[in-house]
């Protein structure tokens, strides 16, 4: 019989999801330090109108950051769901079929924020 404890343990596939773990971190820092920014803005603006709104929105540092922020979001989701997806769905052709209707449906989203964030 093989010893397989401590140090002469066979780890297979050691480190997969840490690149994924971390980029989630990251991102979740970009729309924790957004929204940060974002309520900082609402709470000392003194237009709460559609205009002092367009106004923000109308600074190409901040649809910069808003977008930088959306694919974030959009990567976050992204790597939430395959994460749900290869631990509660067996089967392959299943899991396929979702990933592929996910990756549309987020990239559909992230081409429309694009479209509306730049439209102002």
């Amino acid at each position: 019989m093989k010893n397989n404890i401590g140090s002469k343990r066979l780890v297979v596939g050691a480190g997969y999801g840490l690149g994924e773990f971390l980029a989630q971190r990251a991102t979740a820092v970009v729309m924790a330090v957004y929204t940060v920014v974002l309520l900082v803005a609402f709470l000392t603006g003194n237009n709460f109108s559609y205009e002092g709104w367009a106004g923000l929105f109308a600074q190409t540092w901040f649809k910069l950051f808003t977008l930088a922020t959306l694919i974030g979001l959009f990567y976050h989701a992204w790597i939430g769901v395959v994460s749900i997806y290869q631990d509660y769905i067996k089967n392959i052709a299943v899991r396929f079929i979702l990933h592929t209707a996910s990756a549309i449906w987020l990239v559909a989203c992230a081409v429309w924020s694009v479209q509306i964030l730049w439209s102002v």
